[in-house]
């Protein structure tokens, strides 16, 4: 289980884009990256093709998974996250309020 989800609130803590908040819209395990809207945006410069008009393009970079941390939806806080084992389920908590994130 990880620790940050598609859907949650993050803010990013390291690089030229620390300090912003967004919502995290893809999880890559693997490289352990998160793609965050609006965060670590750069402009790519298209040519005009058969298929595509040209111009300038917003392209959306993965950022580290650790360089986030995550907004607790309770507290409103930046927080680290802990798992707490309830019967057969392994539920997320907020290390400052200890309530559960859904």
């Amino acid at each position: 289980m990880s620790k940050i989800k598609k859907g949650d609130k993050v803010k990013v803590i390291l690089g030229r884009d620390s300090g912003k908040e967004g919502e995290v819209q893809k999880v890559l395990p693997k490289k352990s990256q998160v793609i965050v809207s609006g965060v670590n945006v750069y402009k790519r410069h298209v040519r005009k093709t058969q298929g595509i008009e040209g111009g300038t393009l917003d392209i959306i970079k993965p950022v580290d998974i650790s360089n986030v941390v995550l907004i607790c939806p309770n507290c409103k806080k930046p927080t680290r996250v802990g798992f707490k084992i309830s019967g057969k389920t392994k539920l997320r908590i907020c290390k400052k309020c200890k309530k559960e994130i859904t």
